[in-house]
């Protein structure tokens, strides 16, 4: 296995910290549609108790699962902890820069995606970053509660 990548070397207490501090996620990419991953994890995280908010554009003045919608991050009043990603790699550069503009916490990169460049100016800017994971997976393997 290749772990020249920042993303193989996250400890175990970095992810569940960030697990157990964030409250409040807004999930970029968000679906209405029960049999796409990211309509699984907006409905895990909200089980949790986490105060999720979903981005997409065909969000803008609708709600998902109760909780209103936004078509873009930064028409998300009030603060983020963290900001889900459910874009591909390239497009995640673009939401992560949102999410250092909108004053996030942590820029949480979906399975599967992974951007270093927009990592490093995370990272640069104070946020703390994770790509090529799940919060869904996360938090049981973490045996968090």
């Amino acid at each position: 296995m290749d772990f020249n990548h920042k993303e193989d070397f996250y400890s175990d207490a970095y992810i569940a910290d960030i697990l157990n501090t964030t409250k409040r996620i807004a999930l970029v990419g968000a679906s209405d549609k029960p049999e796409r991953a990211s309509y699984r994890v907006f409905k895990f995280l909200l089980d949790k108790g986490y105060d999720v908010i979903p981005v997409s554009p065909k969000f803008a003045d609708k709600d998902l699962l109760g909780q209103k919608g936004y078509a873009s991050l930064d028409q998300v009043p009030g603060d983020i902890d963290l900001v889900d990603v459910f874009r591909n790699s390239r497009d995640a550069g673009g939401v992560v820069d949102e999410a250092i503009k909108k004053g996030a916490k942590v820029a949480w990169l979906q399975l599967e995606i992974i951007n270093h460049e927009a990592a490093d100016r995370a990272e640069a800017a104070g946020l703390k970053m994770v790509m090529n994971r799940c919060p869904a997976i996360e938090y049981p393997r973490l045996g968090l509660s």
